[in-house]
C-alpha cells in the first residue's frame, strides 16, 4: 500500500470511464510505442465501427483510473506516450483531466477523434502531441455513415481545427462501398488536401468487431479509387483489411 491509497480519488478520476486499456501498442500512433486508453461513449452509430461495445456508457467503468495510472507509471520509459481512443474520446468530459495527468507522468498524449465535439476537441488541441482523425466521407454524406444528422458539420469543424492547429496529424478514411461511394470518399479526400492535410491514410474496412451482419464482408478498396487519392497527398497510406 502506498501513502495516498486510503486517500479519496479525484472526482475526474471517478467520473471517467474508461472501457478498455493496452499497454502496448506499434500501430494506433504511427511511428510511435504507445499505450491506448479507450474511453466509453460515442454519440455516432457508424455501420462498420469495430468497437461498438465502446458505444454507451451504461453501468460502471470497467477498469478504473487508478489501475490505468499504475501501469503506464511502470512503463515510462518504454513507451513512448499514451493515446486516448474509444468510442469518442470526447465525450468524457474528464478527458482534459485524464491528459493532464498522462502528461505530469512524462508522457506524450495522442488522440483519436472522429470529431463529433468540435468545441472540446479545439480546447484539448493545445495539450496534445498528435492526432488520428477518422474521416468519415464527404460532409453531405455524414448521416448516411453515422446514422446522426447534422454530424457532417460538426466533423468537418473539427476537420479544420485540426489541420489549422500545427498538431501533427494523421486523416484517415475507412472505406466500405455500402456506406461511402467512391465518389464521396474522393471528395472527402480533395476537402481534407485543401485544408492542408499532408499525411492521409486510406483504410479498407475490417469486419473484425463489427456487429453488422450485413456490413460482414469485407468491402475491397477500388484501385481507380487509390489511384485519384494518392497524389493529393504527400504522405499517402494504403491499409489493407489483413
Amino acid at each position: 500500500m502506498t501513502p495516498h491509497d486510503d486517500l479519496p480519488r479525484p472526482p475526474w478520476q471517478q467520473r471517467i470511464q474508461v472501457g478498455g486499456f493496452n499497454p502496448f501498442s506499434t500501430v494506433d500512433w504511427p511511428g510511435k510505442l504507445a499505450a491506448v486508453i479507450f474511453l466509453r461513449g460515442c454519440p455516432w452509430r457508424c455501420g462498420y465501427c469495430h468497437n461498438p461495445e465502446l458505444q454507451t456508457r451504461v453501468g460502471p467503468a470497467p477498469i478504473a483510473w487508478d489501475e490505468v495510472e499504475a501501469q503506464l507509471a511502470r512503463r515510462r520509459g518504454f513507451i513512448d506516450g499514451v493515446v486516448f481512443s474509444g468510442g469518442e474520446p470526447t465525450a468524457d468530459r474528464a478527458l482534459p483531466e485524464a491528459i493532464a495527468r498522462v502528461r505530469e507522468l512524462g508522457l506524450a498524449v495522442g488522440l483519436h477523434t472522429g470529431g463529433a465535439y468540435p468545441e472540446r476537441l479545439e480546447a484539448l488541441l493545445p495539450q496534445i502531441d498528435w492526432v488520428g482523425f477518422d474521416l468519415k466521407t464527404d460532409p453531405a454524406d455524414y448521416a448516411n455513415v453515422t446514422g446522426v444528422s447534422g454530424s457532417g458539420s460538426r466533423a468537418w469543424a473539427s476537420a479544420n481545427a485540426v489541420a489549422r492547429s500545427g498538431v501533427t496529424h494523421e486523416f484517415r478514411l475507412t472505406y466500405h462501398g455500402a456506406l461511402v461511394s467512391p465518389a464521396a470518399a474522393q471528395r472527402a479526400a480533395q476537402l481534407a488536401a485543401h485544408l492542408g492535410v499532408e499525411q492521409f491514410a486510406l483504410q479498407a474496412f475490417r469486419a473484425q468487431g463489427c456487429n453488422e451482419a450485413w456490413l460482414a464482408r469485407e468491402s475491397a478498396l477500388p484501385d481507380e479509387l487509390v489511384a485519384r487519392i494518392a497524389p493529393l497527398f504527400p504522405r499517402f497510406k494504403l491499409r489493407s483489411a489483413s
